[in-house]
């Protein structure tokens, strides 16, 4: 059983930006993509503020996020990496058996990495990632460098919480 407590603000500022980004893609008639909820059952609330200070997971998550790009289908999850190392670790078993029946219904799966000591973006291609998948499930490295990444990937975000990443899908598309 999987616990949650006080995780503080892990994840929670690339979480915004891309919630801002997907409302910003939404009002803008480009895309329609929801955050997928994490179903929990609570163990402990505080009776004052009534929020949840103890939880477990009810089932594994998918991916955090989901919807349609222009009539395509589209899934992905988003994850912080701090060095320019990215563990594998951080990617769950369930996760890719997901994006990879995702991709068998013609959707684009993807993940998008923030690395944030050098404050850029990268959009991992499902493809790319079963690459290391693999390589890390048949006793290879268990984590991918940032110099293994195609450069045509990586990208910034333009201010204000605002990360870009259609342009990815689209480049993403034009290469399969």
């Amino acid at each position: 059983m999987a616990t949650w407590s006080g995780r503080g603000l892990r994840g929670s500022t690339l979480e915004e930006a891309v919630n801002r980004t997907n409302e910003k893609y939404r009002q803008d008639g480009l895309a329609l993509i929801q955050k997928v909820p994490t179903p929990i059952t609570p163990i402990e609330i505080d009776k004052t503020t009534k929020h949840i200070t103890l939880a477990y997971f009810d089932q594994k998550s998918t991916v955090d996020y989901i919807g349609a790009v222009q009539g395509i289908p589209v899934c992905f999850d988003a994850k912080e990496c701090h060095t320019d190392t990215f563990p594998l670790a951080n990617i769950h078993q369930h996760q890719m058996e997901f994006m990879e029946d995702f991709e068998a219904q013609q959707g684009v799966a993807f993940f998008l990495i923030f690395f944030t000591a050098r404050d850029e973006f990268y959009y991992l291609t499902f493809e790319e990632a079963l690459v290391f998948w693999n390589r890390g499930m048949t006793g290879g490295r268990k984590s991918f460098r940032i110099e293994e990444l195609n450069p045509a990937f990586f990208f910034k975000s333009t201010g204000a919480m605002f990360i870009p990443y259609l342009e990815k899908i689209e480049q993403d598309l034009a290469n399969r």
